[in-house]
Parts: C-alpha cells; sequence; structure tokens
C-alpha cells in the first residue's frame, strides 16, 4: 500500500485532490477534537460536532463514520506552532495524529497553521 500524503504544502494537498471533494477539519484537544466540514468546492464550511478523544483506536472509528457519512476526500488538521514559528510537543503530536489518520482512513492530511 503507498503512503498516503500528509503536508504542510497546500499546493501539494491540491494536487493530491485535483477534482476537489469535502474536508473535514480537525481541532486537536487533549480531552476532545472538534470537527468542521467544508464543501465539496471548498467555499464553505461548517462547524460539525465535537468528539470525545481517547486511544485511537476509538477515534479512528469515530472519524471513519463522519467520512463515510459526508463523502469525505481529504483531512485538515491544525498545527499549533509557537509564536516564533517552532514547533513544540504539541505540533509534533498533531503531526503524529495526523500519520495515523492518514493510514487508518487512507485520506490526504494537511497539517495547517492555526495562527
Amino acid at each position: 500500500m503507498a503512503a498516503t500524503l500528509v503536508t504542510t504544502f497546500a499546493l501539494d494537498f491540491r494536487a493530491a485532490l485535483p477534482g476537489g471533494g469535502a474536508l473535514l477539519g480537525l481541532d486537536l484537544g487533549t480531552q476532545t477534537i472538534g470537527t468542521a466540514f467544508c464543501d465539496a468546492g471548498w467555499r464553505f464550511a461548517s462547524p460539525g460536532k465535537t468528539l470525545k478523544r481517547g486511544k485511537f483506536g476509538a477515534d479512528r472509528q469515530a472519524l471513519a463514520a463522519l467520512v463515510a457519512e459526508r463523502g469525505i476526500k481529504g483531512v485538515v488538521i491544525g498545527l499549533p506552532l509557537n509564536m516564533d514559528g517552532s514547533e513544540g510537543p504539541r505540533s509534533q503530536s498533531s503531526r503524529a495524529y495526523a500519520r495515523n489518520v492518514a493510514e487508518a482512513l487512507s485520506l490526504p492530511v494537511l497539517l495547517w497553521d492555526e495562527q
């Protein structure tokens, strides 16, 4: 199985989805995961439900259900950078989560700076 894209470059993410498609946005907290959805044309985003965060296996099931329900083609995960642009432990945790999501859901993932 080929590796699924995990990137911080929007153009690479766009290239992985030449036909566009609905996106799932994730805001990773320590206790919860905020979700949002973007339409297939990438014009409008709307808030989704907040999921209780647990072990990745449980998270994977909840995320897979949302992907199937909404026909999701890609995932955007917030990347919390320090004010100077450097990465700390939360950024590294988000990157690890992104790799797990990409592998588990077989979808491209964009890590986006929250600043």
